[in-house]
């Protein structure tokens, strides 16, 4: 008999756990031995503190009510809960302050896309470091995690999630169009963006050109060269952090100025980590720096999360084309 379990989840069975463990331990030295405690929060919490961080498009994949009648939600990352956890628990301790975390995270999402609806996560929040030195060093923890989990042919995604609205905003784009301009963009759906700048009605056949254009700039530094005034200063601040990079860690970098992420609380650098062995982001991050206002204390702040399911799907695809062996 083959008894259901909730779409979107899945059982892990002994073999495959020993191996996510190692992985997860990995990780686990990197994080501490850069200074980075490990916390775990509820992973139910009040709908209603979640709320704070206006996350209008991640909405909760499960609520229930508890014995008072209050709506409690199942946490969609850890971010949010440790910017709760920062402001009531850690009011007057001294910024810099670094998180780490091993949890699992409940998105909501339509089953027939094969997506995961509770996935295991793994990361840091760095709260408290401006840029570009706190991106510098939340890039270098990552690129070392990923080395010590034995991951060989990933890439690092840097953008800043203020270039396009930027550049929207200095363009006259209609207030109504840029919501659907981001969405597009956030899909990586060029076909649609150039569909929606069409029927936006532009002063100019030269900002549509720009709009469309700019986001599909990625490669070396050289691509943050020649930009139009609003996208020269999120290019400036990614120039910056690139100079503070360690060289194995600028290596890994490519500059994406179309690289979006669809948690809204971002505000300048993001970032996304791809392998060749694996057809979707493995993990990512960047800066919120006005997130930890919402609840009481503003402090700058960088993190990442990478997917740990993902990371072990990645691994074993380097490990079958490579000769890169899972540690057991």
């Amino acid at each position: 008999m083959i008894h259901p379990i909730p779409s979107g989840t899945r059982d892990v069975l002994p073999d495959e756990m020993r191996e996510m463990r190692a992985i997860t331990e990995a990780l686990r030295g990197v994080f501490e031995g850069r200074g980075y405690g490990e916390v775990y929060t509820p992973a139910l919490e009040y709908e209603e503190v979640l709320a704070r961080a206006e996350l209008s498009d991640a909405s909760p994949a499960y609520r229930v009510f508890d014995e008072t009648g209050a709506v409690l939600v199942l946490r969609s990352d850890m971010t949010v809960p440790i910017a709760r956890v920062v402001a009531s628990r850690y009011g007057s301790a001294r910024p810099p302050l670094r998180f780490c975390y091993f949890a699992h995270c409940y998105r909501g999402v339509r089953p027939q896309r094969g997506q995961q609806r509770e996935l295991l996560q793994a990361g840091i929040e760095l709260i408290g470091s401006a840029a570009p030195q706190g991106t510098a060093e939340a890039l270098g923890v990552l690129c070392e995690a990923l080395a010590a989990t034995g991951l060989e042919g990933y890439r690092v995604g840097l953008g800043d999630a203020s270039l396009y609205p930027a550049l929207m905003a200095a363009l006259d784009v209609p207030e109504q169009t840029r919501a659907v301009l981001l969405d597009a963009l956030a899909r990586r759906d060029f076909v649609e963006l150039e569909r929606a700048l069409e029927l936006a009605g532009l002063a100019s056949e030269e900002a549509a050109g720009l709009l469309l254009s700019v986001p599909q700039r990625r490669g070396g530094p050289e691509v943050l060269s020649d930009l139009p005034g609003p996208a020269a200063e999120a290019a400036g601040g990614m120039r910056m952090v690139h100079e503070l990079l360690q060289p194995e860690v600028a290596e890994r970098v490519i500059f994406d100025l179309g690289l979006t992420r669809s948690l809204g609380y971002y505000t300048g650098a993001v970032f996304e980590v791809y392998d060749p062995a694996l057809g979707a982001p493995i993990g990512g991050g960047g800066r919120y720096d006005e997130l930890l206002g919402r609840f009481g204390r503003p402090l700058p702040a960088v993190g990442f999360a990478l997917g740990v399911d993902r990371l072990h799907i990645a691994l074993a695809g380097e490990e079958r084309g490579t000769g890169v062996r899972l540690a057991r």
